[in-house]
């Protein structure tokens, strides 16, 4: 089902007359829609009075610091403490871009016994059952333009401002590769206009993320592009394998490794992309594909994750060199051709 709307506005409106405590959490390694949608419903919520905090599992990546409200955000993994009594004392938790607890690593379980109303705004495939409001919606673009419809309903858009829309923006952009990908819809430019109407000037925000390169990370892509890229013209499969100790050479920040996969994707006649990173015990796995194969199933059945039929992510707690053996294998035995 691609729509889920449980959700009764004139309830929301009635709950958000008050001020409330409210808790915003969105996925581990977050990007930028993740960050987007997140600190424009963070200032959203400020204006219209509540107490709002925003919650991630671990870092965002250097190229999103840009963001207004990214500096009051908490971070589990640096305090976990504050994070947990943040989670007990609020009144709403807000899910946004993911659809599963486990999505937020160990905050998850806090946020489960939280007595607090939860919401779910998320456009990712087979939303859990534990949240008292969804608005789950597949064929949005992203978080951020549920977080714009979101808006809108409850009559807060008179609140959009030039940081806010930055925001939306990032996410929107970061999420349609551009404008480029198939969820891309006129709804989706006309948010984008309204965006422009409220002060945003989109070259200022894709610079922002895309043209800030420090010279190390550049060195990574090239090495990675010309030592650790392999391609399977029989099956239109490509690879790139980066283990952290190759990582650690060129001086790894979190995100340099943005967008690499799209570049094995962008091989003609490749079917599905795939991009393993290891991490200190496990590796995380990209997957990217064109037309009818669906990765979210490969990632769901195989990798413990899942996202879209285009686009998805998962891990393995393993090393590189077994996870690149099992992806290999599963991609040889595994996958119809």
């Amino acid at each position: 089902m691609d729509k889920i709307l449980d959700l009764d506005y004139s309830a929301l409106l009635e709950l958000f007359t008050a001020k409330k405590r409210i808790v915003i959490t969105t996925h581990r390694s977050p990007d930028g829609d993740a960050i987007g949608s997140s600190l424009a419903l963070y200032s959203f919520l400020l204006k219209q009075g509540h107490d709002a905090l925003v919650i991630i599992p671990d870092a965002a990546p250097n190229f999103l610091h840009w963001m207004e409200g990214l500096d009051e955000m908490l971070n589990f993994e640096m305090v976990p403490e504050a994070c947990i009594e943040a989670v007990e004392q609020a009144e709403v938790i807000f899910s946004l871009d993911y659809n599963r607890l486990d999505r937020i690593a160990a905050l998850g379980e806090h946020v489960m016994a939280s007595n607090a109303i939860k919401i779910l705004i998320d456009h990712h495939i087979a939303p859990a059952d534990y949240f008292d409001y969804v608005l789950s919606d597949t064929s949005a673009s992203s978080t951020s333009e549920l977080i714009y419809r979101f808006s809108k309903e409850l009559g807060w858009l008179g609140h959009l401002n030039e940081a806010i829309a930055e925001c939306l923006y990032a996410g929107i952009m970061t999420d349609t590769g551009s404008f480029k990908f198939s969820s891309t819809s006129a709804e989706t430019h006309r948010i984008t206009a309204d965006l422009m109407d409220a002060g945003l000037v989109p070259e200022k925000v894709h610079s922002a993320i895309f043209d800030t390169n420090t010279y190390d990370r550049l060195q990574l892509l090239g090495y990675a592009l010309t030592k650790k890229l392999e391609y399977d013209a029989e099956r239109g499969v490509s690879i790139i394998s980066l283990s952290l100790s190759e990582k650690n050479r060129f001086n790894y920040k979190k995100g340099d490794t943005e967008g690499l996969v799209n570049y094995g994707l962008s091989i003609q006649g490749t079917k599905m992309a795939v991009f393993l990173s290891e991490e200190l015990n496990i590796t995380k796995c990209s997957f990217r594909s064109k037309g009818d194969v669906d990765v979210n199933v490969i990632a769901r059945t195989w990798f413990n994750g899942g996202g879209h039929k285009n686009a998805a992510g998962g891990r393995l707690d393993m090393k590189l060199e077994p996870a690149l053996s099992f992806l290999k294998d599963v991609i040889e035995h595994k996958l119809q051709h």
